[in-house]
């Protein structure tokens, strides 16, 4: 993370630099005897450099971004595996997740996640029949389901063993 924070940094510098390049540049053309503001060689470079700079700084704040996202997702994650597990640092010893839910295992909630996600891909990938609409638009159950989804039925039949 320290690496992104001074990856960014320097290409702010250097794109802070690069504007001030432009704003000098163009205050030196507009010096008396210098052609009366015409746009010189050394302006176009500046805005060159400064356009690039910019560029530059857009990838900064992209990888800025992209790291800040995947450090909220784990973080999202490893909340939502405390709370169903029962093991929330900011819960009192010895309380529940929930009243009247029982807390599972890790292992079992991951999962349950896997085999979700499989159903939604499969979904999205329209199914290739998995699923046919039965009476009143409800989805008939896929007996293989479990099957390939890290061996866990997709209905979590056993989920009270926990």
């Amino acid at each position: 993370m320290e690496a992104t924070v001074d990856e960014l940094s320097a290409a702010y510098d250097d794109f802070v630099a690069a504007a001030v390049a432009v704003l000098e540049a163009r205050a030196q053309a507009q010096q008396p005897g210098s052609g009366g503001g015409e746009k010189t060689a050394a302006t176009d470079a500046a805005l060159e450099a400064f356009k690039q700079r910019w560029e530059l700084f857009r990838v900064a704040c992209d990888h800025a971004e992209e790291l800040v996202e995947s450090i909220r997702q784990r973080i999202g994650s490893e909340c939502l595996v405390d709370e169903a597990t029962g093991s929330s640092a900011s819960a009192p010893a010895g309380s529940a997740a929930a009243p009247g839910i029982k807390p599972i295992s890790a292992v079992r909630l991951e999962q349950m996640s896997k085999a979700v996600r499989w159903l939604v891909i499969e979904l999205q990938h329209g199914a290739g029949g998995a699923s046919v609409p039965g009476a009143g638009g409800a989805a008939a159950p896929n007996p293989s389901a479990g099957a390939g989804h890290g061996g866990v039925d997709a209905r979590f039949a056993d989920d009270g063993a926990q």
